[in-house]
């Protein structure tokens, strides 16, 4: 048997001057750089105070909620708030005229010379017994019940979510009209919010129910 070895050469020659096809290179991936999101991290709005809420934040990504808004279709499902709040509908026997009327600018909340009360703690208009600061706000970021802060939706696309936030003006300080032996305090009170919340740390998430802990009342305590 004799073998004939042709070359495929020869069959087909070569195009020349046409270029020849090239094994296509293998893609080169670029990993996207992301920036570090600690959601434990104190934002801008509240750096400079204690509190564990803003009301005013200039960094509110409206674009963002509003796009979190339009994109939910249960949005309405979450969705719930009573805009029009005051004293009048949540304060028995006190009518909003009367509490945004509360003026406690004559409390020092001190003492004085030997008795454990100074001359502010007997006297004044009217008001309550442990003096507060009482605001019916629309927050826009708080810190979660985890230690994390999340933004609010408030003021977007006319949405809102108002919450009554009342503060002890004099937190520890004796109760006003109550004579030392009590040995009174003002004790501050709060509650736990459930708010339409957004986590600008992880915008895939969109739009949740997260819970908050917030200043809800001033009361006086009388221990044992």
């Amino acid at each position: 048997m004799v073998c004939v070895c042709v070359s495929l050469a020869s069959i087909h020659p070569p195009a020349y001057g046409h270029p020849q096809p090239q094994p296509h290179p293998q893609p080169h991936y670029h990993s996207p750089q992301h920036s570090y999101c600690d959601p434990k991290e104190t934002p801008s709005c509240g750096a400079n105070s204690s509190l564990t809420y803003c009301l005013e934040d200039a960094d509110y990504p409206d674009y963002e909620i509003k796009g979190a808004i339009s994109a939910d279709y249960l949005f309405a499902k979450k969705y719930a708030d009573v805009a029009d709040q005051s004293a009048a509908d949540l304060v028995e026997h006190i009518t909003k005229e009367q509490e945004e009327g509360f003026d406690y600018s004559y409390y020092s909340g001190a003492s004085t010379g030997d008795s454990p009360y100074d001359i502010t703690h007997w006297s004044g208009p009217e008001g309550y017994i442990c003096p507060s600061d009482v605001i019916y706000a629309m927050p826009k970021r708080a810190q979660n019940v985890e230690g994390k802060w999340r933004v609010i939706v408030n003021d977007v696309h006319y949405y809102t979510q108002t919450t009554r936030l009342e503060s002890c003006l004099f937190p520890e300080a004796a109760c006003r009209a109550l004579v030392p032996c009590y040995k009174s305090h003002c004790t501050q009170k709060s509650v736990y919010h459930r708010l339409l919340s957004y986590d600008p740390c992880d915008p895939y998430k969109g739009l949740f129910i997260d819970i908050y802990k917030l200043p809800s009342a001033c009361s006086c305590h009388i221990p044992a």
